[in-house]
């Protein structure tokens, strides 16, 4: 009775339930070994993924920006009696051609000039952006702490005076923080400042970079790690849950 009732009120009857299930055995059972079950699962995403992405930037890039702008010239032209085509969007076009003739070796060395085109241009109108965005303000950030209405230093003399006329714990994280990532960032930088030899008080700092790396390393890879444990989680959840029903 109880398979009975399981497979009636228990199992997921949704056939795109199904399907994601399936395929995320596919997946895991890499952990097994490779076969075909997990090469299918795995050329089914690339292929699903690059189709999916084809049409994302179809429809928000070419059709917006080359195709609409030259319908737009002709429907001009047949129905006003006026030919006001924009050649403009025809420049990018014949660059994503020549991208393409990278496939035939005798013109291949075309899709040489798109390239280096899309390379120089990105560089320069992001170059500003990455100076503020990367430098600047993360220099910003190693200094001042708060929002922007109300910006403060990370590391103040008050704050130091105000902690030992009342310690704790609290107190200490709050005002020796700031200062141990100050001192954090000046001797990972030292770390890779090869223009001075790494001996003396200089090789010591570069040393404590090395420290600091290691840190901020390990606490990448563990945040890594529990962001996949969770992913973990959540499709296990899935499974027992949504298809199973064996948990609620």
């Amino acid at each position: 009775m109880f398979l009975i009732d399981w497979l009636k009120y228990g199992l997921s009857h949704d056939i795109s339930i199904w399907i994601a299930a399936i395929l995320t055995l596919c997946i895991y059972s890499f952990l097994y070994k490779d076969n075909p079950f997990y090469k299918f699962a795995e050329h089914l995403l690339v292929g699903v993924s690059a189709g999916y992405f084809f049409i994302i930037y179809v429809s928000n890039n070419a059709i917006p920006n080359m195709v609409l702008p030259l319908i737009s010239g002709f429907g001009q032209l047949f129905g006003y009696g006026r030919f006001t085509l924009d050649l403009l969007p025809l420049i990018p076009a014949a660059l994503g051609i020549l991208i393409v003739t990278r496939f035939i070796p005798r013109i291949g060395w075309l899709s040489k000039w798109p390239i280096g085109f899309y390379i120089g241009a990105y560089s320069g109108l992001n170059l500003v952006a990455a100076m503020q965005a990367w430098v600047l303000a993360q220099i910003y950030g190693t200094f001042i702490a708060g929002n922007a209405g109300s910006p403060a230093p990370v590391f103040t003399l008050s704050g130091v005076a105000l902690f030992f006329t009342d310690p704790s714990w609290t107190g200490f994280i709050g005002t020796f923080s700031g200062l141990l990532m100050i001192v954090g960032v000046i001797a990972t930088l030292t770390y890779f400042f090869f223009s001075l030899e790494h001996i003396g008080f200089v090789g010591g700092v570069a040393k404590a970079g090395i420290v600091f790396l290691m840190i901020g390393f390990g606490a990448s890879f563990g945040y890594t790690v529990m962001a996949r444990v969770s992913l973990l989680i959540g499709r296990v959840q899935f499974l027992l849950e949504d298809w199973l029903g064996l948990i609620s």
